[in-house]
């Protein structure tokens, strides 16, 4: 008997050493003892951008990448305390700002790119139209901006001044001349011709700046196009693009020490610098306009050749100012993005679907417990003992998987861990099924155990790798919530297999040796039909010759013989 329990000592020392490192890495190392929870459940805003792109097709993943490594410092630069930006899929970024400060998060969203594009006409003042962000009519229409370099020059802007507060999403032109960093028609040819002057001119004669008058097409930097200022009141017609914002170094902030008016300081890398300097030697006196997702923020009037740093100077105010610096900062993302979703739960909400999301998780387990206890009976103890058990695994985790990969447990993971609980609880019934149908045929409850293991144990792995791999491609394929559905679907089968094959199996093997717990009447083994009984083993000879193949006949010959 001390043999025979060698075994399942092994299988209960190997879980309770799995239990104590995982607990003991929960109370020992790091500060947080409780699972990180999702903005659904905590409260917060969620904003999925998608990438789009001229010729319809998934962006490159370096320039998604550098995408969200430069949203994720105009987050920081924000001063958004645990804020995150990861990317989804193949062209999606998500931005997750907790708290209910989340309008932030929402007007990140909005810039897509940058671009300094010569000015060759205007400004001019658009046909009537309402200004998005209240500006007065002299506040649009007599710009003070000016762009000073460092050596001396003084130019003076001739864009509308920059206190817009929110870019938009789209260029303000119809279908026939594409706007710069407006959303991408993946009908469109990228191979086409550059749009010419001639044709971005009309499109300017009867641009009107309204919200409506938009396009879905993405301006290439070699297209000419008409623009509107951000506030909607004055237009452009501007030529191809000069420099990229991605060739921007930084831009601050600042005060002249001689005036202490607010300045924007603009510096360049070195190709962008090179780039600037034999731009301004060589149109001195004409405007340059810095376009943000089609929107002009500011049209400064050149010179002289700027060949360090450039100073945009006017009539800031430091909220201006720094609104100016963290558009070009910050506004440099290699491609445009579409605000697919956000969604925004206050504190509040987010705590009562926590108690709700608990609330039936409870009334599931309380359910299955319920169903265990009268149908098993003592089966159903040693079933409710395994799903407790594996609610303190799962829980250990889930505090460990926020330690090490930001995991977060959303109420779409709630609903994983509530579906999971009948995956668990069909392990222990495909088990104790195979049971009763061994102690139906006449072994006693210690030699049925072993024998209904091993034929359940082949039903278990097959169940839990179909669950498991669905859990897999789901998460692989999907985005947002349901990612968090999956996981927790396919941590929870894993950690199925982990606790019937160290816990539930052994336990039975130890209880099996007990006589009271094989009663009929206390087990929930059901009752034995004594007539069952005597032909069991009639029956089961008859099986044995019908499955033991060639050699089982080979025997029976001879005996005949």
């Amino acid at each position: 008997m001390a043999n025979r329990a060698l075994p399942a000592r092994r299988y209960f020392g190997a879980l309770v050493l799995i239990v104590a490192v995982m607990y003991g890495l929960i109370f020992l190392t790091g500060s947080d003892r409780t699972p990180q929870l999702g903005l659904d459940l905590r409260g917060g805003t969620t904003v999925t951008l998608t990438a789009r792109t001229p010729d319809g097709q998934a962006p490159a993943p370096e320039d998604l990448e550098l995408a969200r490594q430069i949203i994720e410092q105009r987050v920081n630069g924000l001063g958004v305390a645990e804020a995150e930006v990861v990317t989804e899929g193949e062209a999606n970024i998500v931005i997750s700002v907790p708290g209910d400060d989340g309008e932030q998060a929402r007007e990140l969203g909005q810039t897509a790119q940058l671009r300094f594009r010569p000015v060759v006409t205007g400004p001019e003042a658009a046909a009537p139209a309402e200004s998005t962000d209240g500006a007065t009519p002299s506040d649009s229409a007599t710009p003070t901006d000016g762009a000073t370099p460092t050596d001396s020059a003084a130019p003076t802007d001739s864009a509308a001044p920059t206190d817009a507060a929110t870019p938009t999403d789209a260029a303000t032109t119809d279908s026939a001349t594409p706007s710069d960093g407006a959303v991408s028609d993946p009908a469109l040819d990228p191979d086409r011709p550059a749009v010419t002057q001639e044709e971005a001119a009309a499109q300017y004669a009867t641009l009107t700046c309204a919200p409506e008058d938009t396009t879905s097409e993405v301006a290439r930097p070699d297209d000419y196009v008409a623009a509107c200022s951000e506030d909607g009141t004055q237009k452009y017609l501007l030529g191809p693009t000069i420099i990229e914002g991605t060739e921007i170094a930084d831009a601050s902030a600042g005060t002249q020490q001689t005036t202490g008016e607010w300045v924007v300081l603009l510096d360049f890398n070195s190709e962008g610098r090179a780039t600037w300097a034999e731009y301004t030697a060589a149109n001195v006196g004409t405007n340059v306009a810095f376009t943000l997702d089609g929107r002009v923020v500011s049209a400064p009037t050149i010179q002289g050749a700027i060949n360090g740093q450039t100073t945009i100077t006017g009539s800031f105010d430091q909220a201006g100012a720094e609104e100016l610096a963290n558009q070009l900062r910050y506004g440099a993302l290699p491609l445009t993005f579409e605000q697919a979703t956000a969604q925004s739960i206050s504190t509040e909400l987010g705590a009562e679907q926590l108690k709700a999301g608990l609330i039936a998780g409870a009334i599931g387990i309380a359910l299955v417990f319920v169903y265990a206890l009268v149908y098993y009976r003592l089966l159903g103890l040693v079933m409710i003992v395994s799903l407790l058990l594996s609610a303190v695994v799962v829980y250990a985790s889930l505090v460990l998987l926020g330690r090490e990969i930001g995991f977060t447990l959303s109420l779409a993971g709630i609903a994983g861990f509530i579906v999971s609980i009948g995956i668990t609880a069909d392990s222990f019934v495909v088990y104790f099924e195979r049971l009763k149908d061994e102690i139906r045929e006449g072994r006693t409850l210690r030699s049925a155990v072993p024998r209904a293991w091993v034929r359940a144990r082949r039903t278990i792995l097959s169940a839990d790798a179909v669950s498991f791999l669905a859990a897999a491609i789901l998460y692989w394929l999907a985005i947002g919530d349901v990612k968090g559905f999956a996981f927790t679907l396919g941590l929870s089968t894993v950690l199925d297999l982990v606790v019937v094959f160290l816990f539930t199996h052994p336990l039975m093997a130890v209880l099996a040796r007990f006589r009271s717990f094989g009663s009929s009447r206390f087990s929930g083994l059901g009752q034995v039909d004594r007539s069952l009984r005597s032909a069991a083993p009639a029956v089961r000879a008859e099986r044995e010759l019908v499955g033991a193949g060639s050699g089982a006949r080979a025997s029976q010959d001879r005996s005949r013989a």
